[in-house]
């Protein structure tokens, strides 16, 4: 079973304070009753330890305290979001499907030996889990993107794995490709969580990965995949992204797409994004339109 880590604000306020669970289990062990106050303190005794030792604080006869999903919030604090695109066959295909006379980009960076790299987000503007994300109010096609994400500890390796919401406008990427980081770029559009699954506990190749967008009380689309389907192994990913860029502590890199609702479903205001990933839980995000008051505020 995995080893999750988990971040909480007391009633929504205050210090992030960190939990360990085993699995998905809302169910944590308070890290600060153990001795470990931040996640730089819990990086330092996995790279002693490994999961040894942290299966080792949670065998012990502590505590357990549940969590509230309203206090959720992500547990390590990210400093620049980076994406992978392409790098599953129905990705592929759903950009050759919307693209305006370049798809042979798509089938080509497909097979190619250099991935697609691109900037997503800095971490401080990441929408956290139950938080809501953004819509353009220049776009009419957005659609959620759930993809497994890697989290790099300071030293650049993979420190856990996480569920990542590539919220895109589709109708602004099928344009033209090059104004890809418009179709990515924009407030509020990416989000993690609500677990990291701390990366020797859990097989990342064999996880399932299910999405649903709810409008009201009915579900509108419904779509899974696994990621045994990337092309591309994770460490090819992650050593793409730091040939020529150093690395800061901390980055998150999400890894493509294998779920890409069809063509007649756009989110609208108010529809809720449930992402979920084997033993890292449900991210669940509503979203609306960006105004000039949400982006100062």
């Amino acid at each position: 079973m995995s080893i999750n880590l988990w971040g909480w604000r007391e009633n929504g306020r205050g210090a992030v304070r960190l939990g360990l669970s085993e699995g998905a289990s809302t169910e944590v062990l308070d890290l600060a009753t153990v001795g470990i106050a931040s996640v730089e303190a819990l990086y330092d005794t996995w790279r002693e330890g490994g999961q040894a030792r942290l299966r080792d604080l949670l065998g012990r006869d502590s505590e357990r305290r549940p969590l509230r999903e309203a206090d959720l919030v992500f547990p390590v604090p990210v400093s620049e979001i980076w994406g992978a695109g392409v790098t599953y066959e129905r990705s592929r295909d759903a950009r050759e499907e919307e693209s305006e006379g370049f798809d042979a980009l798509y089938r080509l960076v497909y097979d190619a030996p250099r991935p697609e790299i691109f900037f997503k987000h800095p971490g401080r503007r990441m929408a956290q889990p139950n938080e809501v994300m953004g819509l353009r109010d220049d776009a009419h096609w957005h659609v959620p993107e759930p993809e497994l994400s890697v989290v790099l500890g300071p030293g650049g390796e993979i420190f856990g794995y996480t569920a990542g919401n590539d919220l895109s406008a589709r109708d602004i990427e099928g344009q033209n490709p090059l104004y890809l980081p418009q179709a990515k770029m924009f407030h509020k559009s990416a989000s993690l969580g609500p677990s990291m699954a701390l990366a020797d506990s859990i097989d990342p190749g064999a996880l399932d990965i299910a999405c649903t967008i709810t409008r009201g009380s009915q579900v509108v689309y419904s779509g899974r995949t696994r990621t045994s389907l990337i092309r591309r192994p994770l460490g090819e990913l992650v050593r793409a992204l730091g040939h020529a860029w150093p690395l800061e502590p901390w980055t998150v890199l999400m890894t493509g797409t294998g779920i890409v609702p069809p063509d007649d479903v756009a989110l609208i205001d108010d529809d809720v994004i449930a992402i979920s990933i084997t033993g890292i839980g449900v991210l669940t995000n509503p979203v609306r339109t960006i105004t000039r008051a949400w982006m100062r505020g």
